[in-house]
């Protein structure tokens, strides 16, 4: 199981130009350190998590700063973008980076986002998917037919020509089974934050099964799950220094959800102060114990092999949600502890693995699934 950064918080009390200091230190030390990707999101118009509007510029910065890190955007809202646009960028970006080039794709949520082409809200799933069938098809070289000036039909290729023959893209899902299939059954890997553990572990099983309806390897896609990480010395220690900014990071996150209702028209409950703190004290000790990788390297251990046991492949730290940001550095040599117990295992060791899940998947369409997990476990 391999193991990245995410990098996405509310604005705190630091500058925006000490952000984008710390997001290339940190890069550069999950470069260094054997992480495979580090994930960027695409936030408009809203504190929080606004200081990334555009995955594909930081990336361009990223690229160099860092040698082998994969560089993602987590994710790219593709209604709001022309898809040749997307390809063009990406494509400047797996040069810059030498092959390193990835994106997370969403179909978008917030409706004020949609200045961009409010024409594309209503059927953002379809232009989604449209999307990225174009996007596939000029990155490997095709040129596609668009509307121009007075909707004249144009030819358009892309240039610069990308590295990569073919673009690493993930779905990006909260816990919906019919995005899971869908990825599935267009060969997409998927990106998903934790929610909740059964219906994280049932969708596993339905993209898997909907790759292999769809003629596809099942095994070979990937499964991200992104979820809030921070590793120290105690569980007393990390929850005491944790707490505060992840309440306020959930503060902020219900606050923009409260925000989409009231463009939406829907009436927002009103909810007391000591309401509001009881609701956050109870979703945080939840998210400690059970949502989120914090604690102990030990602690932290158990946590990452019940994600490795139910199918996922990647596991996508969320370090920065509002910590002091020397803190989540000095703490990185921690989760490389946790890491390490998961990349001890050679290529060639697996190996062996891999053939003999291959030779089960005859048995029954899930067999490799059940197989993989036991010889995970």
């Amino acid at each position: 199981m391999e193991f990245s950064g995410f990098i996405f918080s509310a604005e705190d009390s630091f500058s925006v130009q000490q952000r984008y200091q710390f997001i290339t230190r940190a890069a550069q030390y999950f470069d260094q350190h054997g992480y495979q990707a580090l994930w960027t999101p695409e936030r408009h118009f809203q504190e929080f998590g606004g200081s990334f509007p555009n995955p594909s510029v930081l990336s361009a910065a990223l690229s160099q700063a860092t040698s082998r890190l994969h560089l993602r955007a987590g994710c790219v809202v593709l209604p709001h973008h022309h898809p040749v646009r997307v390809a063009e960028e990406w494509a400047m970006i797996d040069q810059l980076s030498n092959g390193r080039a990835g994106l997370g794709i969403a179909s978008g949520w917030h409706k004020r986002d949609f200045v961009f082409f409010p024409e594309n809200y209503q059927d953002r799933k379809a232009v989604t998917y449209k999307g990225i069938d174009d996007l596939r098809k000029l990155w490997a070289g095709e040129s596609l037919e668009f509307k121009g000036v007075d909707g004249e039909l144009t030819q358009v290729s892309v240039h610069p020509k990308p590295v990569q023959k073919e673009l690493p893209m993930w779905l990006v899902s909260s816990s919906s089974p019919e995005v899971w299939k869908d990825a599935g059954r267009r060969g997409l890997n998927i990106l998903s934050l934790l929610n909740n553990w059964e219906a994280l572990e049932s969708n596993i099983v339905a993209y898997r099964q909907a790759r292999e309806e769809a003629g596809l390897d099942p095994a070979l896609g990937v499964v991200t799950t992104a979820v809030h990480t921070f590793v120290g010395d105690s569980n007393a220690e990390v929850k005491a220094l944790v707490e505060t900014p992840m309440k306020q990071y959930l503060s902020e996150f219900v606050k923009a959800t409260n925000d989409d209702k009231s463009i939406s028209g829907a009436k927002e409950r009103v909810v007391s102060k000591d309401e509001k703190a009881i609701l956050l004290q109870a979703v945080f000790d939840d998210m400690f114990e059970k949502r989120a990788m914090f604690g102990t390297v030990e602690k932290c251990i158990a946590f990452a092999e019940k994600l490795k046991k139910v199918g996922t492949d990647e596991v996508a730290c969320f370090v920065d949600f509002g910590l002091e940001f020397e803190t989540v550095l000095a703490a990185l040599p921690k989760l490389d502890e946790v890491k390490a117990a998961f990349q001890q295992v050679s290529k060639a060791d697996a190996a062996p693995k891999v053939e003999q899940v291959a030779r089960h998947s005859a048995k029954h369409p899930l067999s490799w699934y059940y197989e993989r997990n036991t010889l995970n476990a």
